[in-house]
């Protein structure tokens, strides 16, 4: 039988990348006073320590990739692994007011992120598999998020073919996030990512009946040996065939 997430472990998604995500909103309001470097670093460090100790604490029997922190390859033989991004988008974090970071929380079971949250703490949100969200319904013309400092080539070619208006903001957690509450229709990412990255947008994503998949509509599979994942898309359902035709 298949192993499946318990309730706790959507609500302790939920409610770690919360607490992360407070943290940081404290941190952040000293840059200004502090130099931002110095309180971006910090942030990256702090909230890897907090989301690695409560982790432990609530789930000592998992194993944990952060960004943040060292690859242990034991991972690859663990049933259960938590993906984690401390701070997704440090360059937007150290730029207030922009609100356009995140926090990431995944568990993954089978290579599948089963359960996750994304905190956007400037925007006082948690999205997450605790609450599925519902994705909102898209608009006359679709709009494609990308990066706002290196949208990729493949961007603007995907634009064209879909007669999409670009919509640049940061870090990928808040690009995923922007399909779900309909911000966006489509994130095509192409340039490049790491598993953490997308493992907590993409549980997030699929509860709220998005379409996730690799830009050739491969399935995405997390804990694997290199956590490279190169490309990531994630759209309104109703487009995935016409986008992934596009990509094509």
């Amino acid at each position: 039988m298949p192993l499946l997430p318990t309730p706790d472990d959507h609500a302790d998604a939920a409610r770690l990348a919360h607490e992360a995500g407070q943290l940081l909103l404290g941190l952040r309001s000293r840059i200004g006073a502090e130099a931002a470097d110095h309180v971006k670093d910090e942030g990256d460090r702090r909230s890897h320590e907090l989301l690695m100790a409560r982790l432990a604490e609530l789930h000592p029997g998992d194993a944990v990739l952060s960004e943040e922190g060292a690859d242990d390859q034991a991972r690859l033989r663990a049933e259960r692994v938590w993906i984690v991004d401390p701070l997704d988008g440090t360059r937007e974090f150290g730029e207030p007011p922009r609100v356009d970071w995140a926090v990431h929380v995944a568990l993954v079971i089978d290579e599948v992120a089963v359960a996750g949250a994304v905190a956007l703490p400037g925007r006082a949100l948690v999205l997450s598999t605790a609450r599925p969200p519902t994705a909102a319904p898209g608009v006359d013309r679709i709009r494609l998020a990308v990066s706002r400092t290196r949208p990729p080539a493949a961007a603007q070619l995907l634009a064209d073919a879909l007669d999409a208006e670009l919509v640049p903001m940061g870090s990928a957690g808040a690009k995923a996030m922007a399909v779900v509450l309909g911000e966006v229709d489509v994130y095509a990412h192409s340039g490049g990512q790491y598993e953490w990255d997308s493992a907590a947008p993409v549980a997030v994503a699929l509860a709220a009946g998005l379409h996730c998949s690799r830009l050739d509509g491969a399935p995405l599979r997390y804990n694997q040996p290199n956590p490279w994942l190169p490309d990531l898309l994630i759209c309104r359902a109703a487009l995935a065939e016409r986008v992934l035709d596009a990509l094509r």
